[in-house]
């Protein structure tokens, strides 16, 4: 079977998309997982499918590097919008259904293959503070962690050790992110659960770890702005009665290449 695939990536989140909008296309786990992988296939932290939906503009689906099927990915929502726009599906706004429920999102700027995307995230009401951590679901499961140097962690060991630890074998392990607060932006290293290993970029973690941030200091002032490996990210939010609500991520997607494979 041959299939089309483009390939997209968000401040270095990379995504591997497919156009499956005549249902034609259906993938195992095997197949997810081997596609995604950087040695033997095309290489990816995720892969997603395009769908036809009769409410909204499309739906989006979500797979982890490790094939199975993924929870909400911030990255990856702005990135398939940038795909449905280059498919002429969506214009400057969309509104679209996923895993976690619908969401709408804008593209802001055009400029060549970057798009500068919007996403509206769910609102957040549930809050887990620990004595050195938050836990936050932002349409994924996420851990923060603050800490003085980033630069300096081993996120590969200390992410896999919170990620697998008892505390979140119940909900099948939390994604794990490391936030340093610098001057006028947090700096954010993340241990993805399903890739099992250190991302550019993560947007619901980038999402998380503002919150996180607003109940560590109190601090918030229109837009958070997140220092991530491979780029920049921002996220804005209303707080009501420690209600997160009107979240939006924000930041880059961009087009890398397209091209056919034989499965």
């Amino acid at each position: 079977m041959k299939i089309s695939f483009v390939k997209y990536h968000g401040a270095g989140n990379d995504f591997i998309i497919i156009d499956n909008r005549k249902s034609k296309i259906e993938l195992s786990k095997v197949q997810i997982e081997r596609l995604c992988h950087r040695r033997f296939g095309i290489g990816a932290d995720g892969l997603m499918i395009l769908e036809h939906s009769v409410d909204y503009d499309f739906r989006m689906k979500y797979y982890n590097s490790d094939g199975a099927e993924g929870s909400m990915c911030g990255n990856g929502g702005r990135c398939i919008v940038a795909y449905a726009f280059h498919l002429n599906i969506i214009e400057s706004k969309t509104h679209f259904i996923a895993v976690d429920g619908e969401h709408h999102a804008k593209i802001n700027i055009v400029i060549d293959n970057i798009l500068d995307i919007s996403l509206e995230m769910n609102d957040v009401s549930e809050i887990q503070t620990k004595p050195h951590s938050y836990f936050i679901d932002t349409g994924s499961p996420h851990h923060i962690s603050f800490v003085d140097k980033v630069d300096d962690m081993d996120v590969f060991n200390k992410g896999k050790e919170i990620r697998h630890s008892a505390e979140y074998q119940s909900i099948n392990g939390a994604n794990v992110n490391f936030v340093e607060i610098a001057d006028d932006y947090l700096k954010i290293r993340t241990f993805e659960r399903g890739v099992e290993d250190e991302t550019y970029a993560c947007g619901t973690g980038a999402t998380a770890a503002a919150i996180a941030f607003s109940q560590k200091t109190n601090k918030y002032n229109n837009e958070i702005k997140i220092k991530a490996l491979g780029g920049n990210l921002r996220v804005a939010f209303d707080i009501n009665d420690n209600v997160y609500s009107n979240i939006v991520l924000s930041g880059p997607a961009e087009f890398v290449f397209s091209g056919n494979i034989e499965l």
